[in-house]
């Protein structure tokens, strides 16, 4: 009884945050921060960060791999299923009526004025995700000399992704070594 309560209660925060999908899968990550994170505490940033990273590098869409991921962290398949439902269900209304009504909508001043807004109110959304993860994403120091490299690297050079994915797993594990054999097996940044 206690496990249907909490996938009901994925199910309804997750459609919460499809109600709220302006701006991407981003601005999901950030309500996430915001409720899992900083407000009920059942995941650190960390985990987070962790969930979004492989969520990005599956197929798919991020978001949708994410919330499935964390459902399955809290409550197993179905709560994993929960959460994709419960998010997917508000967009896929909202599309459903404005793609039957597109032809009123396309041309209306007025739902393209309120877009904009839209817009440019979820910048500072996504912004604050960013700035959020970016305090746990590095735990130790060379963290930043490798997201410098492996940015350089796709943007200048452009590197396959898979590739970058693939040098930062290596670096990540040579890093981790190098701090764990240091502090003597002591977890923690310099």
């Amino acid at each position: 009884m206690k496990k249907q309560r909490e996938i009901a209660s994925l199910f309804l925060q997750f459609l919460k945050f499809g109600c709220f999908t302006f701006g991407g899968g981003w601005s999901i990550v950030a309500q996430m921060q915001k409720l899992y994170v900083e407000e009920k505490k059942t995941i650190t940033g960390q985990e987070l960060i962790d969930l979004t990273s492989v969520g990005r590098s599956l197929p798919g869409t991020m978001i949708g791999n994410v919330a499935y991921l964390y459902g399955y962290h809290v409550a197993g398949v179905l709560g994993g299923i929960a959460c994709v439902i419960g998010m997917v269900t508000p967009p896929l209304v909202i599309l459903s009526i404005i793609t039957y009504a597109y032809a009123a909508f396309r041309d209306n001043q007025w739902v393209m004025a309120a877009m904009t807004g839209v817009r440019a109110a979820v910048v500072p959304i996504i912004a604050s995700a960013v700035a959020a993860m970016v305090k746990s994403a590095y735990k130790y120091p060379p963290c930043i000399l490798v997201t410098v490299i492996t940015f350089s690297l796709y943007l200048f050079l452009n590197v396959n992704s898979v590739w970058l994915v693939i040098v930062g797993m290596v670096l990540g594990l040579v890093i981790s070594e190098y701090y764990e054999r240091k502090d003597g097996g002591k977890n923690g940044a310099a």
